[in-house]
């Protein structure tokens, strides 16, 4: 029996083209939630290409570095779309930079997270508003706040399903894929940046780190989540909410079928 890291790269491409068909018929209107890291660069090549239906909208916090904004332009000339961009609400940075100062976000966990929920949190929940199912481009190594995902949850805290297409994807996939197809990425990549969020809270990782140790470096790994993906308000949705695409023939990777694997289903943990 393969182990997930011997399955080839085109089974699962496939696996994600099998969930991302099944959320465009069954879930719309659904949105791609594109932060233009590694990992989103794979779903928005993916989705830009073949998947018109499913929209993407990306959150600017008003901090993100200079090279995010030149990849949001690539990607504009290369694929001819126009992500929309949510801003956090100006008045409520004002408060809090008139409080706490510009960077009062390294003073202590409570300031750092409600700076992440103004600039991140609330304005996703505006640009999930009238949707019924959003995507994400999570993995489960990427930290220890993520091992317990699910490829398809209930997203309590928005009110909509959440599909994590790439969950089950090593960070070799992922470059794997983007080099592959020659899909545009982030250059702070290339200089030791694995993780990339806002310019004061990313720093590059040396070796041996772990892929998320740049975000927000001065914390516990165990408390690194800016609130976007919540773990303790999931309801985890199977049977009810994901219908069963080996049972209706739907499975494209014929390695999976050989593992009883149905994709949009998580694995046992």
């Amino acid at each position: 029996m393969k182990r997930d890291d011997d399955i080839s790269l085109d089974c699962k491409i496939a696996e994600v083209q099998t969930l991302l068909d099944m959320v465009q018929k069954d879930y719309a209107p659904a949105v791609f939630a594109n932060s233009f890291g590694a990992e989103d660069m794979v779903l928005t090549d993916v989705i830009a290409r073949h998947y018109p239906g499913i929209e993407m909208f990306t959150l600017d916090t008003g901090r993100l570095p200079e090279e995010t904004y030149r990849l949001m332009k690539e990607v504009a000339d290369r694929y001819g779309i126009r992500v929309p961009v949510y801003f956090p609400e100006p008045a409520a940075v004002e408060a809090y930079v008139a409080q706490n100062g510009p960077n009062g976000f390294y003073d202590s966990v409570d300031l750092r997270k409600a700076c992440c929920h103004m600039r991140k949190v609330e304005p996703l929940k505006r640009a999930l508003r009238g949707k019924r199912a959003w995507i994400t481009g999570l993995r489960r190594d990427q930290a220890p706040t993520r091992k317990n995902l699910a490829e398809s949850e209930f997203d309590a805290e928005n009110g909509l399903q959440k599909f994590s297409p790439l969950l089950d994807w090593s960070l070799s996939d992922v470059w794997d894929y983007l080099k592959q197809f020659n899909v545009p990425y982030n250059a702070l990549h290339d200089k030791g940046y694995t993780s990339i969020g806002c310019a004061p809270c990313t720093r590059a990782i040396t070796p041996g780190e772990d892929v998320r140790a740049g975000r927000w470096w001065w914390e516990n790994p165990e408390i690194k989540e800016c609130g976007l993906h919540p773990d303790k308000q999931r309801v985890i949705a199977i049977s009810s909410s994901v219908p069963d695409l080996a049972a209706a023939g739907q499975t494209q990777c014929p390695e999976e079928k050989a593992r009883g694997r149905v994709p949009g289903k998580p694995r046992a943990s």
